[in-house]
């Protein structure tokens, strides 16, 4: 900073040759680089005085992320200082809170390990046991890795001892054989990690836990830091887990079981002077352990990653004598001894560890702001806006998926500036209406009729399009005293009528230009499973986006016998090349039908995950929707697609089915349709409960893509 030097990262999301190998061609259209280039150009100007900043960016929105810790755990540092008591308050250990945000290593933990000193004997919780385990330690002659590999044998475990220094391995693997431990002694290179993995399973057989603890450092300000000092670092910390997790992946596949600890450092969470090749290396095996945590999901596979703090041959060229006494190696390795065992389900984390404190790191986002989608931010607009994008505040946010980190970029997708918020009502005597849009509300009155009669084979046929299985008799059994369709279904009726009013008055019209934007469906009351319903149809909106017309319609369902409405309906439709028609650009609230439904700054209270089938659209698509889009290949193709994409509805119905099947009947509900599902994808529902009210998004788990997104549910 002394250099007047800034430096900044981002996190771009556009089209570009790497992604559109794994997006639909309608989300690349909005991933503009353009709106990438104004950010980066306002972060180099000399005007700019943001420095060591990470921002998130993409299809107008901009946001800047931080790290948050969690207050941490405490313990005091005896024979009571156990992975069983760590196990007792690591609840303690991931509660946020009253959190922090430190900017340079400047945590709580010199004064957490004072206050340890006078706190009664730690409690224990469930048993940690590694008898019959086999674990292996990356530089485990010394220091942390000594620590780990003693303790692990005191627990059970058969320990793999890899270090550099023969003599420092010998000489631990002696000390755990004569307190009655099994150990053997690897001395090759982690760069060289198959050889490791190879004397763990001709030694022992297995391979459980990984401890990839083994580093160096080559400090040197990075003007005078040479390419093999940069290239040695990474090579063993970075290169080093890679090898060794890598030779160890397929064993622990195999065994559906597998427990991976990798070493980061405060260096790779905050930077430091000196330090640029080892806090790279430290930062990137952040990323490296969170990704082992997704792909090792379902083999039973967890991941987790440690920044320590503690007197080792690497502090010793930096540290008094008092001060590598105090922060002893022993003294973490209760903490990662928990981390790596049965009783650790938690996978993903990242936790500083020191002398008897413990603490979660997970980011924070602002909510930034979003320009429009349509046109290109200039770097004067974005220096204007500069407050907002980095204001941390109580809409902030605290992304931990990839579909979460995503979330406002791709709800800003397809958004004009002046449209954030939905469209809203209008009649035909409005003022602000075009001649075109007045002219196409007086056909036929303004009114389109139609008239839909279902049956219980209907109802079975929905549910089952949407994800209803064999199991699920009140769904798909018609003689059960529970069946009833899922209301949802309310979408069903309405179609026909809604898709079929003539939009060939717009300027430009094609059916090829047309995208399904939003779709708010309210019930009125319980939904019979036979029934001859009389849809209304009418032109409730119409605005001009320039481009592009946005057509909203209302659809009101009456059951023909008793005259009563039993659902209602609005869907918004987007019409590329079919704007400039001197419409209105925006309109006004319509409520629960226009609510942005931002999720809560927390997790989501909970997540339902369905893997839909190949023939997931071929059933949907017999409920009415016989667009060729979604069967035909060779269509699919025209409008961009590798394959025929999952109808928009359907995965409405699916996210809805799960919001109801985790807290009820709902009486309305609303989603924005913000990207494309492929058969045989899975759609991961994330619901957060606010009164009477589900807020949830979708996405599809194989492409870490939002595919609904302002959407909530108001529980009946």
């Amino acid at each position: 900073m002394k250099y007047n030097i800034n430096s900044n990262a981002i996190a771009p999301i556009a089209a570009s040759p790497m992604t559109e190998t794994i997006m639909p061609k309608d989300v690349l259209e909005n991933l503009k680089p353009g709106h990438v280039a104004p950010v980066v150009a306002y972060l180099c100007h000399e005007s700019c005085k943001e420095t060591g900043g990470l921002f998130e960016t993409g299809a107008g929105w901009t946001g800047v992320l931080r790290w948050e810790q969690s207050k941490g755990g405490i313990f005091k540092v005896d024979d009571s200082f156990t992975p069983s008591a760590v196990a007792a308050k690591f609840h303690e250990i991931c509660d946020f809170s009253n959190p922090t945000h430190p900017v340079n290593g400047d945590s709580s933990k010199q004064e957490a390990a004072e206050k340890a000193e006078s706190m009664p004997p730690n409690k224990q919780g469930p048993k940690v046991d590694y008898t019959g385990k086999v674990v292996v330690v990356t530089g485990a002659g010394g220091g942390i890795g000594r620590a780990y590999a003693l303790l692990f044998a005191k627990l059970g475990a058969s320990v793999v001892v890899n270090d550099y220094s023969e003599k420092n391995a010998n000489a631990v693997a002696e000390e755990i054989t004569k307190a009655g431990g099994k150990a053997v002694i690897s001395v090759d290179s982690v760069e060289n990690g198959g050889a490791i993995i190879k004397k763990a399973m001709d030694s022992f057989g297995a391979v459980h836990v990984l401890i990839n603890n083994a580093g160096i450092l080559r400090d040197k300000s990075f003007t005078a830091m040479t390419e093999k000092e940069w290239d040695e670092v990474i090579a063993v910390h970075l290169k080093g887990a890679y090898a060794t997790a890598h030779a160890a992946w397929p064993i622990m596949q195999k065994q559906k079981y597998g427990r991976i600890i990798n070493t980061s450092s405060v260096s790779g969470i905050y930077g430091n002077f000196g330090q640029a090749n080892y806090a790279t290396a430290k930062s990137a095996l952040i990323g490296f352990t969170k990704t082992l945590a997704i792909e090792g999901k379902k083999y039973g596979i967890i991941a987790n990653c440690v920044a320590p703090t503690a007197g080792t041959a690497m502090t010793a060229t930096i540290w008094g004598k008092d001060m590598l006494d105090y922060y002893q190696p022993a003294y973490l390795a209760p903490f990662t001894a928990y981390l790596a065992s049965d009783v650790c389900t938690s996978s993903g984390g990242l936790y500083e560890i020191s002398r008897g404190w413990s603490a979660k790191f997970r980011w924070q986002r602002t909510a930034g702001y979003a320009f429009s989608n349509k046109t290109f931010a200039t770097p004067d607009q974005i220096k204007s806006k500069w407050d907002v994008i980095t204001r941390y505040d109580s809409k902030s946010q605290h992304p931990e998926t990839n579909q979460e980190g995503t979330a406002m970029i791709m709800a800003n997708m397809g958004v004009d500036q002046d449209a954030v918020s939905e469209p809203q009502a209008i009649d035909t005597s409005d003022p602000e209406d075009s001649d075109i849009v007045v002219k196409a509300k007086a056909r036929n009155n303004g009114v389109f009729k139609s008239e839909f009669t279902y049956t219980e084979r209907d109802c079975m046929l929905y549910n089952l399009g949407i994800g209803a299985s064999e199991k699920e008799l009140q769904y798909t059994f018609e003689g059960n005293k529970d069946f009833q369709v899922i209301p949802t279904f309310g979408v069903i009726p309405q179609f026909s009528v809604s898709s079929g009013m003539p939009l060939d008055w717009l300027p430009n019209f094609s059916p090829m230009m047309l995208l399904h934007g939003e779709q708010y469906l309210s019930i009125k009351k319980a939904v019979p499973t036979n029934a001859t319903l009389r849809n209304e149809c009418r032109l409730l909106e119409v605005l001009d986006k320039g481009k592009a017309a946005s057509v909203t319609t209302r659809v009101d369902s009456y059951e023909k016998d008793s005259g009563e409405l039993l659902f209602h309906n609005t869907s918004t439709t987007f019409i590329r090349g079919s704007g400039g028609f001197g419409g209105k650009r925006t309109g006004k609230d319509r409520g629960p039908a226009t609510a942005v439904n931002k999720p809560p700054s927390r997790a989501p209270d909970a997540v339902a995950e369905f893997k839909t089938t190949d023939a997931q659209a071929a059933i949907y698509r017999l409920s009415g929707d016989y667009n060729p889009l979604h069967i035909d290949p060779e269509f699919a193709a025209v409008g961009g697609f590798k394959a025929p994409i999952l109808h928009g509805l359907c995965f409405f119905g699916i996210a809805g089915k799960a919001v109801i099947k985790q807290y009820g009947m709902i009486k309305d509900i609303k989603v924005r349709f913000a990207g494309s599902l492929f058969p045989g994808e899975t759609c991961v529902t994330s619901m957060w409960k606010e009164g009477d009210k589900v807020i949830f998004t979708a996405a599809c788990k194989e492409r870490n893509t939002i595919i609904l997104s302002s959407a909530a549910a108001t529980l009946a």
